[in-house]
């Protein structure tokens, strides 16, 4: 064999195993990287409403890291830790069951966007993470490994 012959069939080999690589990576379910981004995501969100709670009621130290580190315009720092709270709580059990799952992602990509905007802007990469997740559930779905997907079987048609 010549040079030029082995580097062709060295050529052929690598770009036969990069096509094979970016065929086994195309061939992941995407219900299994939804479930993924929907139980990391709602973990997130999840483990900073437990920091705000003792039992059922929000305590007195997150109502004053509204009044004196968050500081959101328009909105009572004692209002804003209740509502945070019940979101960081309520929309990612949604996510986890995988019901209403593109407007729980929604409403926790708002959130996200507050946190971004007026309380940590030096984030944003870590924002952009959980952006990413929110953008690709609200777009391609929860999947079918979720309540979203067995009640829209359900509701379609037989045929």
């Amino acid at each position: 064999m010549t040079d030029a012959t082995t580097r062709t069939a060295r050529t052929g080999t690598i770009e036969a195993l990069l096509r094979q690589s970016i065929a086994a990576m195309s061939a992941f379910p995407y219900w299994a990287l939804a479930l993924i981004a929907r139980v990391s995501i709602a973990g997130v969100f999840w483990q900073s409403g437990q920091t705000k709670v003792e039992g059922w009621h929000v305590t007195a130290s997150a109502v004053e890291l509204f009044r004196n580190e968050y500081k959101l315009p328009l909105i009572d720092p004692s209002l804003a830790a209740h509502l945070a709270a019940l979101a960081e709580h309520l929309f990612p059990i949604l996510l986890v069951i995988g019901l209403a799952t593109r407007f729980a992602a929604l409403a926790l990509l708002g959130m996200t966007l507050v946190i971004e905007v007026f309380v940590y802007p030096d984030a944003w990469p870590t924002h952009g993470t959980w952006a990413a997740c929110f953008l690709m559930l609200m777009a391609r779905g929860p999947g079918i490994v979720s309540l979203d997907h067995l009640i829209a079987r359900r509701a379609s048609p037989r045929t």
